[in-house]
């Protein structure tokens, strides 16, 4: 055993200690003796709580539950401070806003056939252990009830050498789940499957890339749209996740623009509500989104003002500013990596006002640079933790003219 003080926090939640590596579950401040085997607190930090959840020992889904939830609140707000700071940036950061326990709406669970039929968890850190978390303490009530029929489509389709990811997401008709990693489709498995899925209730099952059995579209409500994601398609992993961003973007982008562009808007999550009150042009690189959200933007008949959806790749086509110029708002909502090049055309842009969602601080801080090179201010940014317990992060932010 080695004793050893903790410094800090990585980025993952994980303690940094002088000469030793990463050590998870661990809190600024606290002496332990550790091992590869074992880590013992020895003076535990006065922020150390019980975690709530009995499977948070076992189980690596979750990284913070030992920390208090005003710890937490402070430390990820930090991330994005310290972020920002690395760029050379202020601004204003608003309070955490923190999506309840029991809210995560999707997720990706794993399936293993089993001698006595199949088990449904997630995995153990750093592991190839399965942990099933009959009582887990994020994820969605309807996904937990749900355990029974993600078993049985595990016993359908795992092998004994190989398991299969469950991606399930709660929907307006039920769950849709979209199976990978089974064994080969035959034409006795996809029959089976779909009778399956009856049984069940689901709203829809995917196998792969094939499409086995809709009992009724799984739509999400964009606003006042209906729309129907296709398989495995982004969603914000919470409702209060989801109304928290779009209330910044809100802000962020103005009372009465006429006209706005959504960078990477995917199905609509900030177009459709936007569509309210003012015209709206996404932009998505995956043409089934795109599909997706005019189709939902045509469900509402006429109730909301026009939404045009291109498809088009941002990172290797983004919008120039010429094309920018038409536009009183944009909102840029990137991947993790970030949208550098976008940002660029941005920075030289004539745009009053930009609303930014980022999932990663670090890309968050890179872009932001660039655009406030470029003479744009960063007025303020609102973190929101839609990921509870885990080391990730969410923001939105407002640019505006200098």
């Amino acid at each position: 055993m080695t004793d050893a003080v903790i410094e800090r926090l990585n980025l993952r939640g994980e303690g940094v200690a002088e000469g030793l590596p990463p050590i998870p579950r661990v809190l600024p401040g606290e002496e332990v003796s550790v091992s590869p085997e074992r880590l013992q607190i020895l003076t535990p930090s006065e922020h150390r709580v019980s975690p709530p959840c009995r499977h948070y020992k076992a189980c690596g889904a979750c990284a913070m539950q030992h920390a208090s939830d005003s710890f937490v609140a402070d430390w990820k707000t930090s991330v994005i401070a310290q972020g920002l700071s690395a760029q050379g940036l202020t601004t204003r950061i608003r309070p955490i806003l923190t999506s309840p326990p029991a809210s995560r709406r999707r997720a990706t669970l794993h399936g293993r056939r089993t001698k006595k039929g199949a088990m449904v968890g997630f995995m153990a850190r750093a592991s190839d252990v399965l942990v099933e978390v009959p009582d887990c303490q994020v994820l969605h009530p309807a996904i937990l009830a749900a355990t029974p029929a993600l078993e049985a489509f595990t016993r359908l389709t795992a092998t004994r050498t190989a398991g299969v990811d469950l991606a399930v997401t709660v929907s307006e008709a039920g769950l849709d789940l979209c199976i990978t990693g089974g064994r080969a489709a035959d034409r006795g498995l996809l029959a089976e499957l779909a009778q399956l899925a009856g049984q069940h209730g689901l709203a829809r099952l995917t196998y792969g890339d094939e499409p086995i059995a809709t009992r009724e579209p799984p739509a999400q409500r964009f606003g006042p749209a209906r729309v129907v994601p296709p398989p495995g398609a982004f969603l914000q992993a919470t409702a209060h996740g989801e109304a928290t961003l779009l209330a910044a973007v809100q802000e962020a982008i103005g009372p009465e623009q006429s006209l706005v562009a959504d960078l990477f808007a995917g199905c609509g999550t900030f177009s459709l509500p936007l569509a309210r009150d003012v015209e709206v042009e996404a932009y998505e690189g995956d043409a089934a989104l795109t599909a997706a959200l005019d189709a939902g933007w045509r469900s509402t008949g006429g109730t909301l003002r026009r939404t045009t959806a291109h498809t088009r790749d941002l990172f290797r086509q983004p919008l120039l500013p010429d094309e920018l110029a038409r536009y009183g708002a944009v909102v840029i909502d990137p991947p993790r990596a970030g949208a550098e090049a976008q940002h660029r055309a941005l920075a030289t842009s004539s745009v009053p006002r930009i609303a930014a969602v980022s999932c990663n601080p670090v890309t968050f801080a890179r872009d932001a640079r660039i655009l406030t090179e470029g003479g744009y201010r960063l007025d303020w940014v609102q973190p929101v933790d839609q990921f509870r317990w885990s080391s990730h992060v969410e923001l939105a932010a407002q640019f505006t003219q200098a």
